[in-house]
């Protein structure tokens, strides 16, 4: 077993700063690799303080504020245009930074791109769906209507 730092949210395993115990093939092929997590060391105390304090700089504000972005989010579906093919098939497929500037785009409020989850790649227009992590104990369900620029 490997003894980490995490340095991302891992969905399923926890969020920047903690601490966790994963098996030696997770830690080196994927955590480390993608830039999650770091290897756990007597003096990452100091580490641990600044991504906390990165990340509750991130954080929304007030659990009011979340539950206010969350309302708005839920109730109003983002478009996002993209260029596509024949039969609705994206050229390449929508990131998290592109839901992440078409909220702010729309007007609703900003969000990290690191808090938006997608349950399968976007490759084709229509309607889909995201998560987003507005604070630990806070999920928000998207809608983003994907349409075909002319």
């Amino acid at each position: 077993m490997s003894k980490l730092i995490l340095t991302h949210e891992v969905t399923g395993l926890g969020a920047p700063g903690d601490i966790v115990d994963v098996k030696n093939g997770f830690a080196r092929n994927y955590l480390i690799p993608q830039g999650w997590a770091v290897v756990w060391t007597r003096g990452g105390g100091k580490q641990i303080e600044q991504i906390k304090a990165a990340r509750s700089a991130r954080e929304h504000a007030t659990v009011e504020e979340a539950q206010d972005l969350k309302s708005k989010l839920q109730a109003t579906p983002v478009t996002l245009t993209v260029t596509a093919g024949e039969g609705g098939r994206l050229f390449g497929s929508v990131k998290t930074s592109d839901i992440a500037d078409a909220v702010s785009a729309a007007g609703l409020g900003s969000l990290d791109k690191r808090k938006i989850e997608l349950t399968a790649p976007i490759k084709s227009t229509g309607e889909h769906e995201a998560t987003v992590r507005l604070r630990d104990d806070l999920v928000a369900t998207i809608t983003i209507k994907v349409v075909a620029a002319k």
